[in-house]
């Protein structure tokens, strides 16, 4: 006998919805739908990115000059890379020693802004826009207009240092080999700083006032309430500015090659400037996909520890 159908419920008797397999088919539908919307996106993606990625991966085990055909090699690029060419360990040294100075002094400097910058009032606002107008600047444009001002001769900077009695110890700040390295990352500071004070007054605006305010009731100075209230609350935020202006210093090559292109002697070349040196002007292009995936792997470990720092300081499992 057919299951009598409670009309309230639309439900039979048996407990099994009659509205249930249309529901489905739509949900199918609809699942059906949303991937194909996705695969154009999709298929662009693998063709810009996944593909040559991939293709990366093949031309590390070859010696290709980009015109002839490619010699299998094997894991010879990448033992040479790691055992005997000082050159890249060099260029290695030099973007640790850019990563240190830039994330130390931009994440201080925007965090320190940006406390002063918190309220939306409209000095504030006027403040925060010519911090950050520099970051809409391209890099190239950035690089030149630097340089400019380093210039030993006729550089802003060092008319300065003349201007106050200061001449004999003007320095070449981009020709000097100790020096040019940390101009660069002083002008990468000033490049993207602005950036990350918009960043931290997002995330500083989401802390609770009353943590403030119990803080001034227990008779907190600024100091403690900074240590005690702002830095800790502050960390996710910090985590996402530290990786950010990480992976901004590894891939600062528009920068460094406008200002110096890696000199003088190599003292400013960084990992990207070597890879393009290396692919292009040398014509090692499968030597260069070794280096290009040392540098992948090097960014990805360098973000996960600083991540898991951060994360651990913030008491997070």
């Amino acid at each position: 006998m057919p299951k009598a159908i409670n009309n309230n419920t639309d439900t039979p008797v048996g407990g099994v919805s009659v509205v249930a397999r249309p529901k489905k088919a739509a949900k199918k539908f609809e699942k059906k739908t949303l991937l194909w919307m996705a695969l154009p996106a999709f298929l662009i993606y693998a063709f810009l990115y996944l593909y040559p990625a991939l293709s990366n991966l093949l031309y590390a085990t070859q010696k290709w000059d980009g015109i002839t055909t490619p010699e299998f090699t094997g894991f010879r690029n990448m033992q040479f890379l790691l055992t005997q060419d000082d050159l890249f360990r060099k260029a290695l040294g030099n973007n640790l020693r850019f990563m240190l100075v830039v994330v130390i002094l931009q994440t201080g400097f925007s965090l320190l802004f940006a406390t002063f910058l918190l309220k939306n009032s409209k000095t504030n606002i006027a403040l925060r826009i010519i911090y950050f107008f520099p970051t809409i600047l391209s890099s190239v444009s950035v690089g030149i207009i630097w340089t400019f001002l380093y210039d030993p001769n006729y550089g802003s900077i060092n008319a300065v240092i003349k201007a106050v009695g200061l001449g004999e110890f003007a320095p070449l700040w981009l020709g000097d080999e100790k020096l040019s390295l940390y101009s660069i990352a002083l002008t990468q500071v000033w490049f993207h700083t602005g950036q990350m004070i918009v960043i931290y007054v997002a995330g500083l605006q989401q802390i609770p006032k009353e943590l403030y305010e119990a803080a001034e009731m227990d008779g907190a100075s600024r100091w403690q309430q900074f240590k005690g209230v702002t830095w800790p609350m502050a960390l996710p935020t910090t985590a996402v500015v530290v990786a950010y202006t990480t992976i901004q210093t590894f891939r600062a090559f528009d920068l460094i090659f406008a200002m110096t292109g890696g000199g003088p002697l190599y003292s400013s070349e960084i990992l990207v400037t070597l890879i393009y040196n290396t692919a292009f002007v040398s014509q090692k292009f499968g030597y260069a996909s070794a280096q290009s995936i040392v540098l992948v792997v090097l960014v990805l470990f360098i973000t996960w520890l600083q991540r898991k720092t951060l994360r651990l300081k913030d008491g997070a499992q």
